[in-house]
């Protein structure tokens, strides 16, 4: 291992798209000596977007992982996606790391998706530092900036530096710890830097922000309470090691800027980032749950541990095939070793490891608690699963996609390439939780489903450039879902003949509906489970009531906040109430239950931020309440105004190129996900009659 595990420091580089996240990460690549000369992301040469789909959008599409050293301490980064498309890229790496530097942008400030990562990072409880990127641009304004993350986010955002000048003045900072200030030097593009005094027109403003700052942190460590009320004050000595600690306990978030493009700022921010992000060993004990018992156990993230590591993603390397990216929570992950799959139950042989450098790799025979890697050549692993010891096997939480919201019918060029196309869809899926593929029973066709256009878009192009598998696509449409409003329960009795014989079972199925963004469930009751008592019998009732969640009633779309139970059963004769009868019964029970239950179509509904020209404001109103909108708040940011809408995403095709004909261009506007609800009662006519 490159360093104890107190000195290991596994963080995740988050924000909103073009917030500066791949710039920020090629800067601290070349300050800890990993690269030799940096690139630039509308250059296309960054070290992390390597993706040819990368480098041709200049936006990030995959989370890369890299390692570099500095201070003595082992940085292990995961650079993620901004754009809204691949936050499932984000959601899965959050899931693994211990710290995250949130990057805002010193003049968008808290944006939407800055509000989803922030979200994200608290549902995983990963403590943060933030960094306010492109204090050059006109419009920067950092106290802008921290107030929002203190209003929007609830953060508990301090500053630990002053910006010496803004915009195109900006040329330093103030260090609110040492109280000194430290200029970067235009000739070498503030790759060399000076510490010295406090410009004596900023002495008053940093007595006041050193003020604020010791007396937030007095106010979240007891550690330091009776110093501060002896002496009013506290040294730089005893403000960071109780500012490491609030920040790792998850009451303090430190803010620190600069501009990433003229190499300002980064040296602190690496300082940052290795005084008060948690090591593994800062952290709590990995919750796990014991595979034989069902009973919650823990993890210690320790080399002395048992064996335990989540497979966190899946890429496909061109050269070396497969790689499952992994993170090790306790034991040592040694090549040559076998390691358990508890969902599976079945061993796994590690035949090589490797450590991560963007799209490269380099070999190792082990990987430490606290590790993240990736392991090569694995057989039977998917995104979530957890590889530990055999002793005494146990699970992680797996990792949950969020529900797609848009699908596209794809069909392969010739009839010979449908087998290509099928695996290659196959591939991509296993990547990316998010990419789903199905076949509709009824017209045949392959439909594909993802998180947005661009997301689709990628998918096609990534079809065609890496699995040489060129497709016909249809328009890209809005993916409904079903679900039900009301409990409802069916007794169905199945008895056909088919080829030439008898099979019959009698199944009474109930269906009742979960909260929204649930998900669905297939169970059976304790007196079916007894009275049935075969486990091929219990697998084939809980597969016909996963294939009727799959294909709905109302219009074949998957239903989805639901819960499915087989209560019991009528067994006419065990030669045949066999598996066809059960799993024909519970599909056929499960259709007759749910149409029983008021079904309805659910829509996803998007979050709309739009920044327009005061005077276009009315324009924007009167074509949101066209497209279903309801406007939420708006607000002013300097001479541009903010409209905050939710808007249903089938009415926001075509969505840019009116923005920008209703502005004159000046206009624009970013959206998210925010949750599916029932369609209206006009639109359920409307797909209905499709």
């Amino acid at each position: 291992m490159a360093s104890e595990l107190k000195n290991v420091r596994n963080i995740g580089i988050v924000a909103h798209i073009d917030a500066g996240k791949t710039t920020t990460t090629e800067r601290i690549l070349f300050y800890t000596g990993k690269i030799h000369k940096h690139g630039d992301v509308h250059d296309g040469n960054t070290t992390t977007d390597f993706m040819v789909q990368e480098r041709e959008r200049g936006i990030t599409i995959q989370s890369a992982a890299i390692t570099c050293e500095w201070a003595g301490h082992t940085i292990n980064i995961i650079d993620t996606p901004g754009h809204v498309d691949f936050t499932m890229e984000v959601e899965r790496s959050l899931r693994v790391l211990d710290g995250a530097v949130c990057v805002f942008c010193a003049v968008g400030g808290v944006q939407p998706q800055s509000e989803t990562v922030w979200r994200q990072a608290d549902r995983y409880g990963v403590p943060r530092i933030a960094f306010v990127n492109k204090m050059d641009r006109m419009g920067a304004d950092f106290a802008r900036v921290v107030e929002e993350m203190r209003g929007k986010l609830k953060a508990p955002a301090c500053p630990l530096e002053l910006p010496i000048g803004r915009e195109d003045g900006f040329r330093g900072v103030i260090d609110l710890l040492e109280m000194k200030a430290i200029v970067y030097d235009e000739a070498t593009e503030g790759k060399t830097f000076t510490v010295g005094d406090i410009p004596p027109e900023l002495k008053d403003e940093a007595d006041l922000a050193r003020a604020e700052l010791v007396e937030k942190v007095a106010d979240v460590d007891e550690g330091v309470v009776e110093a501060y009320l002896e002496k009013g004050d506290l040294s730089a000595e005893e403000l960071v090691p109780a500012i490491r600690r609030a920040t790792v306990a998850g009451k303090f978030v430190p803010v620190l800027c600069g501009t990433s493009l003229r190499d300002k700022g980064v040296q602190p921010l690496l300082d940052a980032i290795c005084r008060y992000l948690p090591s593994p060993a800062d952290r709590p004990p990995a919750a796990a749950t014991d595979l034989k018992s069902g009973e919650p156990v823990t993890r210690r993230q320790a080399d002395d541990e048992l064996l335990t590591l989540l497979v966190f993603k899946i890429s496909t390397d061109p050269y070396v095939g497969k790689l499952f990216f992994v993170r090790v929570y306790g034991g040592v992950l040694k090549k040559g070793a076998n390691a358990f799959n508890p969902r599976t139950r079945k061993r796994e042989r590690i035949m090589k490891i490797v450590r991560l450098f963007a799209d490269d790799q380099i070999e190792t025979d082990e990987l430490h608690a606290g590790d993240i890697g990736a392991i090569v050549g694995l057989k039977e692993v998917t995104t979530g699963d957890t590889l530990c010891s055999e002793m005494k096997p146990c699970h992680l939480e797996r990792i949950t996609a969020p529900q797609p919201v848009m699908f596209m019918a794809i069909e392969p060029k010739s009839s010979a390439d449908k087998d290509k196309l099928v695996e290659s869809m196959k591939a991509l899926a296993a990547e990316d939780p998010t990419c789903q593929f199905r076949e509709d029973a009824e017209t045949g066709q392959t439909i594909l489903s993802g998180m947005g256009e661009l997301h689709l878009e990628i998918l096609v192009d990534r079809l065609k450039r890496e699995f040489k598998c060129a497709a016909n696509t249809g328009k890209p449409m809005v993916s409904y879902c079903e679900t039900v409003t009301k409990e409802s329960v069916a007794t169905f009795s199945f008895d056909r003949e088919l080829g030439g014989k008898r099979h019959a079972v009698g199944l009474k199925i109930s269906i009742k509906p979960l909260g929204r963004g649930e998900g669905h469930k297939a169970t059976l009751s304790r007196e079916f489970v007894a009275e049935v008592a075969e486990k091929r019998l219990l697998e084939c009732v809980l597969q016909g009531l996963e294939d009727g969640i799959a294909t709905g009633v109302l219009a074949r779309y998957p239903m989805t906040d639901i819960e499915a139970t087989c209560l019991s059963a009528e067994i006419v004769d065990p030669e045949i109430s066999d598996e066809v009868a059960f799993r024909s019964a519970a599909m056929m029970g499960f259709r007759e239950a749910a149409e029983a239950a008021c079904p309805e179509f659910l829509e996803p509904i998007m979050k709309l931020e739009i920044t327009t020209p005061p005077e276009s404001v009315g324009e924007i109103l009167g074509d949101l309440n066209a497209r279903r909108g309801t406007v939420l708040d708006m607000d002013m940011k300097g001479d541009m105004q903010i409209v905050h809408a939710r808007v249903p995403l089938s009415s926001m095709f075509g969505y840019a190129t009116a923005v920008r004909s209703l502005t004159k261009g000046r206009a624009s506007y970013s959206m998210e996900t925010d949750q599916f609800e029932i369609v209206p009662r006009n639109v359920r006519e409307e797909i209905l009659n499709k």
